[in-house]
């Protein structure tokens, strides 16, 4: 039970963080409650992928890949651009404290723990990169897709 309570906290905390960066953004207010969804749908996705054992770098090409076909699904659905769904998706999975234990490890010339650091955050965001590609990808080759395009399919 104690995992579920902490999945849930995971899905609340990221979806209050990715709104809360939309309205930073001033990204459509339209858009700020299924673009906070899919954060934490997606930032929750990592985690339990993390809670099983899941190779980091796995899981948050897992996570990207589901948030940015979640993204484009929704900004076809909503008639809106997909980089507001996609970009607000992502911001949960950035590696922020990765990247400031990097500059801090660097800033304490400790440049063994610092180089790890900032090798893992960088694995970290190119696997976000690939994961955001990939997910687009697959999205336009299912959405594009001539059976799919009859009443009630994504347009």
């Amino acid at each position: 039970m104690d995992l579920i309570l902490q999945g849930l906290f995971k899905l609340i905390s990221s979806f209050v963080g990715t709104f809360g960066f939309a309205i930073f953004m001033h990204a459509p207010k339209r858009a700020w409650l299924p673009a906070s969804a899919i954060g934490g749908a997606a930032y929750t996705l990592y985690w339990a992928l993390l809670q099983f054992s899941m190779y980091e770098p796995m899981a948050m090409f897992l996570a990207a890949l589901v948030g940015s076909m979640l993204g484009q699904y929704c900004a076809r659905r909503m008639q809106m651009i997909a980089s507001i769904f996609v970009l607000l998706a992502m911001i949960p999975l950035v590696p922020g404290l990765g990247l400031y234990r990097f500059m801090s490890y660097l800033a304490q010339e400790m440049y063994g723990a610092g180089a790890d650091a900032g090798v893992r955050a960088m694995v970290d965001i190119v696997m976000i990169a690939l994961g955001l590609a990939v997910g687009n990808f697959i999205f336009r080759l299912i959405a594009n897709r001539p059976h799919l395009h009859k009443e009630g399919a994504v347009k």
